[in-house]
């Protein structure tokens, strides 16, 4: 009897042990094998319960107390940045800083101050009640139309109001937080979750991978683990409920799978992986040092978007040259007033200084009905409640023009930051000439003030350009040719507004395509405008980043492409297997086409570079 017994208990381990695969969301690259590290967080109690009134009192020390010990903690972890990567200090110190000046007298606190004497809360229920409120609110602004780069504008905001709940509420329960001592070398860490201060804390040398439950790719943690260059996998669910201590993992932060107690066939593909992956970011690094050319010598602008300046690292890394997108909505984003002049002055010569002379563009702000700024609804200058439709309503130039205090404020800014190196303005939703005309009339009117109260500006003001992002504004191009001084082509909101599809409802984010032979010829005809006057013309938003368009983008006449950073080598590895002449064989023939399938197999068919 004891050997059956015996096979069965082998038989059981077997197949405890045996591999477990997990799917989840890829946000670093790289392979990574090592053993697992559970950093289990304590579940922070809370009681929900009611105080006396004359207990109001003592539930304020009580909060007081709580955001000066998070204050000292966040100061401290700021401290301990210095032992990062350069590029992993640059993206994690203005976060932190941003969770320092929520524990001001910001909405939050106002907020849970007034929950804690009007409704008798205790102090860590009216913080969670509170930031869980503004959260929601921050979420009920995803209105139908919203672009995906905003979407995860708004989750990052409501995340930054939850993280800093979070560390009031363990402070004031006297929680402890998650620490990441024992952390073995060469381990990888697997977690329900990861903040972006839990993320502060890590050091690379010592770490393999990264491995979580909850968690996407367009959040702070995210960024940061790309910047700390360590090979993580989010999203991967229920990976932490059958990860034993002594098991196994294999990481692959490429495909987005975490593979549990690997076979030895497993280990041996992953190791491979390694290889070739390492293989790949040398070229990738060699890249980065190598011209943006074609095969017959056509130089070709590559540029980064971005949205916000912790990404900063990302774009150094990348090997583009300049920003061709500053979204610089991050500067009205969480705050219950409108930055001044000199505020945002600061904010964009930072930004151009470290670009260390390639050239930035500023796209003024683009607020469209779906974006939560509490700053422009308290000034009276929005509704605190979006249009029906936001993406129809008073949003982008028309917004501005409405209200030119702001425009003019912005100009200004952007004005005197353009001393500390090259900068381009954009005009965001231009439909007609008109609204570049009275832009521009701002815009020359804004900088002769300036020169009157002595700011030193550059003798030519630098050019001031328009997005074109809706049919009617590509339609119209010729005309708008002469009155702007550049073209950016914002291919997201044009194909959306061409083909009349949300690609977030699901019923229809199928028909979402911008290879669309409509979408394809309103570029196409914005581009030969541009070209007929010998003036800029860019490309930004999905067909800029696809390496595949590539070559039907260079056969158009685009020179310039702005892209997300993670994008650019391989954008630029193309347009180093190319020849223009070959580009503009296979744009004639795809622009002859009215089926988006024959475009997709002419496209796949192109070469060998087309990736």
């Amino acid at each position: 009897m004891a050997r059956p017994a015996l096979a069965a208990a082998q038989a059981r381990a077997q197949t405890a042990a045996a591999e477990r695969r997990f799917a989840g969301i890829p946000v670093s690259p790289g392979i990574a094998i090592g053993p697992v590290f559970g950093a289990h967080e304590p579940e922070a109690v809370i009681t929900r319960h009611k105080i006396q009134a004359a207990d109001i009192a003592a539930e304020g020390t009580r909060l007081e107390a709580a955001i000066v010990q998070s204050h000292k903690q966040l100061l401290k972890l700021r401290a301990k940045l210095a032992v990062l990567p350069e590029e992993s200090q640059s993206e994690i110190a203005p976060l932190i800083d941003a969770y320092i000046r929520m524990l001001g007298p910001s909405r939050l606190i106002r907020g849970v101050r007034q929950r804690i004497e009007d409704t008798l809360l205790s102090a860590e229920s009216a913080v969670m009640t509170e930031a869980n409120a503004i959260a929601e609110a921050i979420m009920e602004q995803a209105e139908p139309g919203l672009p995906a780069e905003d979407l995860a504008g708004l989750r990052r905001r409501a995340d930054e109001i939850k993280e800093i709940a979070r560390r009031l509420v363990r402070n004031l329960t006297r929680a402890p937080f998650r620490s990441f001592a024992g952390l073995p070398e060469g381990a990888i860490l697997i977690s329900e979750s990861l903040r972006p201060a839990d993320a502060a804390l890590l050091d690379p040398s010592r770490l393999a991978g990264v491995v979580t439950e909850e968690g996407g790719a367009d959040g702070h943690t995210a960024v940061m683990l790309r910047a700390l260059g360590v090979p993580a996998v989010l999203g991967a669910a229920g990976v932490t409920q059958v990860m034993k201590p002594g098991d196994e993992a294999v990481v692959d932060g490429i495909a987005g799978s975490v593979t549990l107690n690997p076979t030895p066939e497993t280990v041996t593909a992953a190791r491979r992986a390694v290889t070739a992956y390492a293989r790949e970011r040398q070229r990738h690094a060699r890249l980065r040092r190598l011209p943006a050319e074609t095969l017959d010598g056509q130089a070709i602008e590559l540029q980064a978007n971005l949205e916000l300046p912790i990404e900063l690292p990302l774009i150094a890394q990348s090997g583009a040259v300049g920003i061709g997108l500053l979204r610089t909505e991050f500067l009205f984003m969480n705050r219950e007033t409108i930055p001044d002049e000199n505020t945002q002055t600061e904010s964009y010569r930072t930004i151009v200084e470290a670009m260390h002379g390639d050239p930035v563009t500023i796209r003024v702000l683009d607020w469209g009905g779906e974006k939560e700024i509490e700053a422009l609804a308290m000034a009276g200058i929005v509704p605190e409640i979006a249009d029906t439709n936001p993406a129809l309503g008073l949003r982008g130039i028309r917004l501005l023009l409405r209200r030119p205090e702001l425009l003019e404020t912005q100009f200004a800014a952007i004005l005197r930051a353009s001393i500390a190196g090259p900068v381009r303005v954009l005009l965001p939703m231009v439909t007609m000439v008109g609204e570049v005309r009275a832009a521009r009339e701002i815009y020359e009117k804004v900088a002769r003030r300036l020169r009157r109260r002595g700011e030193r500006l550059a003798e030519k003001l630098p050019p001031l350009g328009i997005m074109i992002e809706t049919p009617g504004a590509a339609l119209s191009a010729d005309a708008l040719a002469l009155e702007a001084d550049f073209f950016s082509i914002g291919t997201n909101d044009l194909t959306a507004y061409t083909l009349a599809v949300d690609r977030s409802e699901s019923d229809v984010a199928d028909l979402y395509d911008p290879m669309h032979p409509a979408v394809l010829r309103l570029v196409q005809f914005a581009t030969e405008a541009a070209l007929r006057t010998r003036m800029p013309v860019s490309i930004c938003g999905e067909l800029a980043a696809a390496p595949k368009l590539t070559p039907l983008l260079l056969g158009l006449g685009v020179r310039s492409l702005s892209m997300n950073a993670s994008a650019v080598p391989k954008v630029k590895q193309v347009i180093r297997s190319v020849e223009i002449p070959d580009c503009i064989r296979l744009a004639r023939r795809l622009m002859d086409q009215s089926d988006p399938e024959c475009i997709r197999t002419l496209i796949n068919g192109f070469g060998q570079g087309a990736e």
